[in-house]
């Protein structure tokens, strides 16, 4: 039986056979888990069934936690945590690598905090560390973004920041765009920064397909590519 607490459990990033994403402690962590907060019921669901055909999945308890949910509604939130104060445990699944790390879980984790609860992070892939790894950039000073602007005056402004960031504090800058709109992200990184500025493209990662490169900006604009719709994290640095 697990310790009661808040379990936060790592899926994979692209589909590929667990193993090689998650270690094997995480699926004995997961069979034992009944209450789980997710982004989306249908993809835990399918996350499940893919750790374990055996789990009876109509026996769990899912509750969603995702961009649509209403944050100011405290009490609702808090009762997603009730489970814990019974001696549960609860699993906090995300639709795609860390939850709590671009994700709305970080809120329930903020309040688990705040509670005295435990909270124990498991071992998994995030998009977001492991193009910083293989980027070549400066993994100790770096920032997450999250989305650029699209108004393209709001969009220049914060690219501008984002070069005096790495200027002046050497700090790597990491965001992300739609992926249909990947492309076209680049194009305008290409026609907006500096030639010398390096930018690491890193796409579906883990995937069969991931593809991890990084160019000056210069070389980008001479380059051909084409990363339409699929998942790609951006970095930028000196």
């Amino acid at each position: 039986m697990l310790e009661a607490g808040l379990y936060l459990i790592p899926t994979q990033l692209s589909d590929v056979s667990l193993d090689r994403v998650l270690p094997a402690h995480n699926i004995e962590v997961v069979r034992g888990i009944r209450y789980f907060v997710v982004e989306s019921v249908r993809s835990a669901r399918r996350f499940l069934k893919k750790c374990d055909r055996d789990i009876d999945i109509d026996s769990l308890t899912f509750n969603e936690l995702n961009e649509h949910t209403d944050l100011k509604d405290t009490a609702a939130i808090e009762a997603l945590l009730d489970p814990i104060g019974r001696g549960e445990a609860v699993g906090v699944v995300s639709d795609a690598g860390c939850p709590a790390v671009a994700d709305p879980g970080a809120d329930l984790v903020a309040l688990a905090q705040r509670r005295g609860y435990k909270v124990i992070p498991l071992v998994g892939p995030s998009s977001i560390l492991m193009s910083l790894m293989a980027s070549g950039f400066n993994g100790q000073r770096f920032a997450f973004e999250g989305y650029l602007p699209v108004d393209a005056s709001a969009r220049q402004s914060r690219l501008k920041e984002m070069v005096r960031r790495i200027d002046r504090e050497h700090q790597t800058q990491i965001f992300i765009e739609a992926p249909y709109r990947n492309n076209q992200l680049i194009a305008d990184l290409a026609t907006h920064l500096p030639p010398r500025m390096r930018l690491c493209v890193a796409s579906d990662i883990t995937g069969e397909g991931q593809s991890i490169i990084t160019r000056t900006i210069g070389e980008w604009r001479q380059s051909r590519y084409d990363y339409h719709k699929v998942p790609t994290i951006f970095l930028l640095y000196q």
